[in-house]
């Protein structure tokens, strides 16, 4: 789910190269891919081929384009350095969905995927299942090549980063036609009474360590290497900002205040004419304001979390409402005392919207709404960038970009952690990230 498709590379121990599995549970089994690679063909079921093929805007990429790319990361990595006599599926399709490996060679243009009415959406299923069956031959023939399996397993969490990426991206689509067409039948949850009180949780900081340790579970290399850092005494807010809470922002003015904006979030909402956040749309002239979903337009829920929102206005709300945003390593002291559960994506008929904060102590720590953060995405200590064509998603998109914890409703289950950093730029919307508050104690 990160900004730029595809991943960064995963990385075991802090010296090991690519394919590398130190401290691996156990490699990824013939089951494993073929559920992560089911459940990508499951999230597109509803859509009609029109659906898949088109594309929103350039940040977003069509359905169709996802289950090729996702295809092509196998048919490349995988079995061309690893399949005796490989050949290519297609040649053209190694230009086609190729997205950033400026190593592997040429690109079609990104905002032109849109275009790409051919292949049908049934020749890239038939080229998934072609890939699909060649890798399973290929696991099972080397079942003992620790290289080939880390390579499997990038692949599969690559994959389960674009199943949250065609979640946006067809809402986002869906969203543009005026009929506000439904992905599916079932509502968000419960909301429409207040949210739960907000409660702050102070901690006393101090130097603390945050990042992955390299040892046991899946890391991407950008929660690498783990290290110290000191953070002040602060305060967490208990829960997610809630719509009702948003819609109060908007009411004072929120949107029309400069005071409360950084100057270049100003400028941008200024530019883009906002008053709103993104899939927020009034029923008449100061009617009810209704949301957007993937179940299409229904009722805003007050105690539901605000969802769709940049990194400039949830600053801007935070301001407003005497806070701050967290920085990461307060967000990850919190969040590594917890089990990385929520409301996430768990399987076929989930909601794919956030629902209610329940309970005590700190909740929504995962799942519901990515929590933008106030730290840059920047190289941790003692980071090194990789190698090789993999490798390209590491230091190279380190710039430029806000760091966002926690994962959200559209995340598949299993595929967050305390230290999993995602990453967008500062005007970006059509995720599911929201806010949570800080302030110094």
């Amino acid at each position: 789910m990160r900004s730029l498709e595809g991943p960064v590379l995963p990385v075991r121990a802090r010296a090991a190269p690519l394919g590398h599995t130190a401290g691996m549970a156990a490699p990824p089994t013939s089951a494993d891919y073929a559920a992560v690679r089911q459940r990508s063909v499951e999230l597109v079921a509803p859509l009609s081929p029109e659906d898949a093929s088109a594309q929103s805007m350039p940040d977003a990429s069509p359905a169709k384009w996802h289950l090729a790319h996702t295809t092509w990361f196998f048919e490349t990595f995988v079995l061309e350095p690893h399949e005796a006599g490989f050949a290519p599926f297609h040649p053209a399709f190694r230009v086609l969905f190729n997205s950033y490996y400026n190593g592997v060679g040429a690109k079609h243009p990104r905002p032109q995927r849109g275009l790409l009415t051919r292949p049908s959406l049934a020749e890239v299923l038939a080229y998934r299942a072609h890939v699909d069956g060649r890798v399973q031959r290929l696991l099972a023939q080397r079942a003992d090549d620790a290289k080939l399996h880390a390579l499997v397993e990038l692949g599969l969490h690559h994959e389960q980063q674009h199943q949250e990426l065609l979640v946006t991206d067809i809402k986002h689509l869906l969203s543009c036609n005026p009929l506000f067409p439904a992905y599916h039948a079932l509502q968000p949850g419960a909301g429409s009474s207040p949210a739960q009180p907000l409660a702050w949780h102070e901690s006393d900081g101090g130097v603390v360590e945050i990042g992955h340790t390299g040892e046991g579970s899946f890391a991407f290399d950008n929660e690498l290497p783990r290290h110290r850092v000191y953070v002040q005494p602060h305060a967490l807010a208990s829960r997610l900002v809630s719509n009702g809470e948003y819609a109060a922002f908007i009411a004072d003015g929120g949107y029309r205040n400069p005071v409360l904006w950084l100057a270049e979030g100003w400028d941008w909402r200024s530019a883009q004419g906002l008053t709103q956040p993104i899939y927020w749309h009034r029923e008449g002239e100061g009617g009810a304001w209704h949301e957007f979903t993937l179940a299409g337009l229904v009722p805003l829920a007050s105690a539901l979390p605000a969802v769709h929102l940049s990194y400039y206005e949830a600053e801007a709300y935070a301001r407003w409402a005497g806070a701050r945003l967290p920085t990461e390593a307060e967000w990850e002291c919190a969040a590594a005392r917890q089990p990385a559960q929520g409301h996430l994506v768990d399987g076929p008929g989930a909601p794919l919207h956030p629902g209610a904060a329940e309970g005590p102590g700190l909740v929504q720590m995962f799942g519901d709404a990515w929590q933008w953060t106030q730290s840059s995405y920047a190289p941790y200590p003692g980071f090194r960038t990789a190698e090789g064509a993999v490798g390209e998603y590491n230091g190279k998109f380190m710039v430029n970009q806000y760091v966002l914890r926690g994962g959200s409703c559209a995340t598949p289950a299993g595929h967050t952690r305390a230290t999993y950093r995602n990453f967008f730029p500062a005007t970006a919307r059509w995720q599911f990230a929201g806010v949570r508050l800080a302030r110094d104690v």
